[in-house]
C-alpha cells in the first residue's frame, strides 16, 4: 500500500497544459476545502470583533514569512536547483543537496531568530497593526500571533521540499500539500475551538502548515534530495540565493505592508470590517488559485530550463502559450465571479452568524476584487518569466510601486468616501448597498484592485520592451474571448432574473440551483461560440483533455535521480 502511494505521489507531469490541470484540478480541490472553512467560520462567528481579531492575527506571521520564508521562494530556488542536477549524474544531484542543506540551515537559524524578536516584542506590533482594536482585543491578538508565529517555520520547509518536487516536476504531492494544509484549519475549526476557544483556531493553522511541510518529506528522501543541517556552509552560494530573493523579499514585503494597512485602516471600522475584506478577498482568490498560480507554477522549470540554454525564441513562444491561456480563463471567470456574485456569497458564506447585512457588503467587496482577477493571474506569470531567467529587479519595482499606490488610494477613497456624499451615495447605489451600515469597508478592495491593475499594466509595458518579439496574437485572444464571455455573462443574468420570477428564491439548495443553473448555461454559450470561432486556445485545451494525461503511466525516478 505505501509503495502504491509513493508511486502515485512520484507521478512526473511534463506537459505545460497537463500540468496546470493537474495543479488546477488540486488548487480547486484545497479552494473548496478553503470554501468550507469560511462557511464554517462565518456560520460561527459571522462578522464579528472575534473573527477580525483571528484575521489580524495572520499580520506578523504572514509578513514574517514573507521576509524570512521567500528566502526559499521556488522562483528563485528552482532555477538554482536545476543548474547544478543539469552539471551531470550522481555530482549533480550531491551538489543539489548539499545546496539545499546549506539553505535549510541558514533559514532555519533565521527564522528561529526573528520569531524569537516577534514572540518578545508582539504587544507592540499589535498595536501598530490594529490600532482600532480596544485593549482586550489586542491582547487577544497578541496571544494568537505568538501561536501562529510556527506556521511560517513549517510553511518554509515546505517551500524547501516544494521547490525539489517541482524541479522534478513531481507536481502531485506539491498540489496535495494546501489541500492537508486547509484539513488542519478545518479540524481546528470543528475540534480545537470547542476545546480551547480562538486559540484553537491558531493551533488548527499550525498542524496544517505542518502537514504541508510532512506530506513532501518521502517523496523528496526517495529522490535522495532531502537536505539535512550542517555547518558547512558556502557563504558566496548563499549570498548569491540573497541577492536573488531579495528584491522578490522586498516586493512581496512591501505587498504585506500594504495589506498590513488596510487591515489598520479597518480596524477603526464597524465591527465585522476586517472579516468581511478576508471573506471577499478569499472567493477572489479562487480563480487566482487555480488559473493563475497554476499555469505559471506549471510553466516555471520549463522556462527555466529554456532560458538555461539560451534560446529565447522558444522561451518566448512557451510564455505566449501560457499567457494566452490565462487570458482564455481568467475573463469568463471574472464575468461569472461578477454576475454569479450574489449566488456565490449566499451559497458559501449566508449560514448561521452570517447576517444579510453581512452578505450584501461581501458580495459587493466581491465584485470590486474580481475586476481585477485578470491582473492577478498575469501578474503571476510575468513574475515568474522574471525570475526564470534572473532578472528579478522590474516585478519587484512594479510589486513596490503598486503597493504603495494601493495605501495612497486607501487613504484617499476612505476620505473621499466619508466627506464626499455624492460619491458615497453614487457607490453604494451602483452596488446595491444604500441601505447597509459599514460601506466604507469597499474602499479597501477598490484600492487593492486598481493598485493591482496598475501593476500589471506597467509590468506588461517592460515585459513587450524586454522580449520585443512576443506576439501580439493575446489582442486576438482577448477579443475572442471577451466576446464569448459577454454573451455568457448575458445569458447567465437573464436566467438569473427570470428563475427569480418562477421559483421562490429562500433556501441554500435554491440558490445554489439558480447559481448552478445559470452558470451552467452561460458557460455552454461560452463554449460553443469558442468552438464556432475556432478558438486556439479552446482547440488546444481539447486536444489535451483528448490525450486523457491523467491515465498517463507514472514516470519513477531514473537510477541518477535516485
Amino acid at each position: 500500500m505505501v509503495k502504491k502511494i509513493l508511486k502515485i505521489l512520484n507521478w512526473e507531469v511534463s506537459g505545460l497544459h497537463e500540468a496546470a490541470f493537474l495543479l488546477g484540478v488540486s488548487a480547486l480541490s484545497s479552494q473548496f476545502l478553503a470554501l468550507f472553512r469560511d462557511r464554517l467560520l462565518a456560520s460561527n462567528f459571522g462578522a464579528s470583533r472575534s473573527l477580525d481579531i483571528y484575521y489580524a492575527s495572520f499580520r506578523v506571521p504572514d509578513l514574517l514569512f514573507i521576509s524570512v520564508g521567500s528566502f526559499l521562494a521556488v522562483t528563485v530556488m528552482i532555477p538554482m536547483i536545476i543548474s547544478k542536477i543539469e552539471t551531470g549524474g550522481d555530482e549533480g544531484l550531491c551538489k543539489a543537496q548539499g545546496f539545499l542543506s546549506q539553505i535549510l540551515t541558514v533559514f532555519s537559524v533565521t527564522m528561529v531568530f526573528f520569531s524569537f524578536i516577534a514572540f518578545i516584542f508582539m504587544p507592540q506590533i499589535s498595536s501598530i497593526i490594529t490600532p482600532g482594536f480596544d485593549v482586550e482585543s489586542k491582547e487577544m491578538v497578541v496571544l494568537l500571533s505568538r501561536i501562529l508565529l510556527l506556521s511560517p517555520f513549517f510553511l518554509g520547509l515546505s517551500n524547501l521540499l516544494g521547490s525539489v518536487t517541482q524541479s522534478f516536476k513531481k507536481f502531485l504531492v506539491y498540489a496535495l500539500s494546501p489541500i492537508f494544509y486547509n484539513l488542519g484549519i478545518i479540524f481546528g475549526i470543528l475540534f480545537l475551538y470547542p476545546m480551547f476557544g480562538l486559540s484553537g483556531l491558531a493551533m488548527g493553522v499550525v498542524l496544517g502548515a505542518f502537514v504541508h511541510f510532512a506530506i513532501q518529506i518521502p517523496i523528496v528522501f526517495k529522490m535522495g534530495m532531502l537536505p539535512s543541517l550542517t555547518f558547512n556552509i558556502d557563504f558566496k552560494e548563499i549570498k548569491k540565493v540573497s541577492v536573488l530573493s531579495f528584491p522578490r523579499t522586498l516586493a512581496l514585503g512591501i505587498n504585506q505592508l500594504a495589506i498590513m494597512f488596510l487591515i489598520a485602516e479597518g480596524s477603526f471600522m464597524k465591527d465585522g470590517s476586517i472579516s468581511i475584506f478576508n471573506f471577499s478577498y478569499n472567493l477572489q482568490s479562487v480563480p487566482l488559485a487555480v488559473i493563475g498560480v497554476s499555469y505559471s507554477v506549471a510553466a516555471l522549470p520549463e522556462l527555466s530550463r529554456i532560458f538555461s540554454k539560451n534560446n529565447v525564441s522558444e522561451f518566448v513562444k512557451y510564455i505566449e502559450g501560457a499567457f494566452n491561456h490565462i487570458v482564455f480563463w481568467s475573463i469568463p471567470i471574472t464575468v461569472l465571479f461578477i454576475v454569479l456574485r450574489a449566488q456565490i456569497v449566499r451559497t458559501i458564506l449566508g449560514a448561521g452568524m452570517f447576517s444579510w447585512n453581512d452578505t450584501k457588503l461581501t458580495i459587493a467587496a466581491l465584485a470590486i476584487f474580481s475586476v481585477s482577477v485578470i491582473a492577478q493571474n498575469l501578474i503571476q506569470l510575468l513574475d515568474r518569466v522574471y525570475y526564470a531567467t534572473g532578472h528579478t529587479t522590474k516585478p519587484v519595482l512594479t510589486k513596490i510601486a503598486s503597493s504603495v499606490l494601493i495605501v495612497v488610494l486607501a487613504y484617499f477613497f476612505v476620505d473621499v468616501f466619508s466627506s464626499n456624499n455624492f460619491f458615497r451615495k453614487t457607490l453604494e447605489f451602483v452596488l446595491r448597498v444604500d441601505d447597509v451600515p459599514g460601506t466604507e469597508i469597499l474602499m479597501l478592495p477598490l484600492a487593492f484592485s486598481l493598485g493591482t491593475m496598475f501593476n500589471l499594466v506597467s509590468l506588461f509595458i517592460m515585459f513587450t520592451f524586454d522580449f520585443d518579439s512576443f506576439s501580439k496574437r493575446f489582442r486576438t485572444t482577448i477579443l475572442q474571448v471577451g466576446s464569448a464571455s459577454l454573451s455568457m455573462g448575458a445569458v447567465s443574468y437573464w436566467i438569473l432574473g427570470h428563475m427569480s420570477l418562477v421559483f421562490e428564491i429562500d433556501t441554500l439548495w435554491e440558490i445554489f440551483l439558480q447559481g448552478f443553473v445559470a452558470g451552467i448555461t452561460g458557460i455552454l454559450v461560452n463554449i460553443i461560440i469558442l468552438k464556432l470561432i475556432k478558438s486556439s486556445e479552446y482547440l488546444e485545451i481539447e486536444n489535451s483533455l483528448g490525450k486523457k494525461f491523467w491515465k498517463s503511466e507514472t514516470v519513477l525516478p531514473s537510477p541518477e535521480e535516485i
